[in-house]
């Protein structure tokens, strides 16, 4: 199926109120496994490469993000790839020519008006090459190893005045709101600010973004898309599946050395994992089209 793009799906999943979920993915595996859920459940996805991950495999976007184009052309159901917590202007770059998109810009650590400043240009710039960008305001929290923000803490969550004049302002496609849940959670105990939600949802008119969605729990992730989110992030969950089903295949088999074993159970996890938390966030969504070939 041809390269889906992300302004065309959440466009879709916005008008439908449901919403995409987006994986981020960090070796081959994942790709493969997000694919492969999506097609299970006939959903469309995205594929979502962070900067961190970029990092992690020797600052080179290229070998994944190829990996992921073909992946997402090989596919039964619509996959579009998108560059998540872009920092560094040199990898935003790098986007359009790699096969994304979409850009989330991450400025959301500076004080607002430099967040503005860095936000404009860098949409400015996208908008150009016909890129969609996500950015993101108030702090989610939980990012490189930090610890979550304590709910009452300034800047904590997005205040929806502050939101309207920076949606106005940095002529953003979608923004990730800060309502309660956090980056890296292991476990799905994050409670969200429902009523905050709606009042930014009345407020904005581009499609809300929820991220830290691992740590949240499917009725909340389910009143979340019904409040008016339209793009779910998702990453610790894949990697909480993918390292469990590795530890239990080689405490059942302490002699196996071949790496194909082990990576199958743990491909084959993320997928269930991929294709259950598609059919939560998806179930207003009609199903995807079946591919022409098999």
């Amino acid at each position: 199926m041809p390269l889906a793009t992300t302004g065309d799906l959440i466009g879709r999943a916005a008008a439908e109120r449901s919403a995409v979920a987006a994986f981020n993915v960090i070796t081959l595996e994942h790709v493969e496994a997000v694919v492969a859920g999506a097609e299970s459940v006939r959903r469309p996805v995205l594929l979502q490469v962070s900067e961190n991950a970029v990092k992690y495999r020797y600052g080179r976007l290229l070998p994944l993000a190829r990996a992921a184009v073909a992946a997402a052309e090989a596919a039964a159901v619509p996959v579009a790839l998108h560059l998540d917590h872009v920092q560094s202007d040199g990898l935003l770059r790098q986007a359009p020519d790699a096969g994304f998109s979409s850009v989330m810009y991450d400025a959301a650590r500076l004080p607002y008006a430099e967040n503005l400043a860095a936000t404009r240009a860098a949409a400015d710039w996208a908008h150009a090459r016909g890129l969609w960008i996500e950015a993101e305001l108030g702090e989610i929290g939980g990012k490189g190893g930090a610890p979550p923000l304590d709910a009452h803490a300034p800047g904590a969550r997005t205040d929806p005045a502050e939101a309207r004049s920076f949606v106005a302002d940095s002529g953003v496609d979608a923004l990730a709101v800060a309502v309660g849940s956090s980056h890296a959670m292991t476990t799905r105990t994050a409670a969200l600010d429902h009523d905050l939600l709606k009042e930014l949802s009345g407020t904005l008119d581009v499609p809300l973004v929820l991220h830290g969605s691992s740590g949240v729990p499917d009725a909340e992730l389910a009143a979340a898309v019904a409040g008016g989110i339209a793009k779910v992030n998702v990453g610790t969950a894949l990697n909480i599946a993918m390292t469990g089903a590795i530890r239990e295949h080689l405490a059942a088999r302490p002699e196996a050395v071949d790496s194909r074993g082990y990576l199958t159970a743990g491909r084959e996890a993320m997928a269930r994992t991929v294709a259950a938390l598609l059919q939560v966030v998806a179930r207003a969504a009609p199903v995807a089209p079946a591919s022409a070939t098999p």
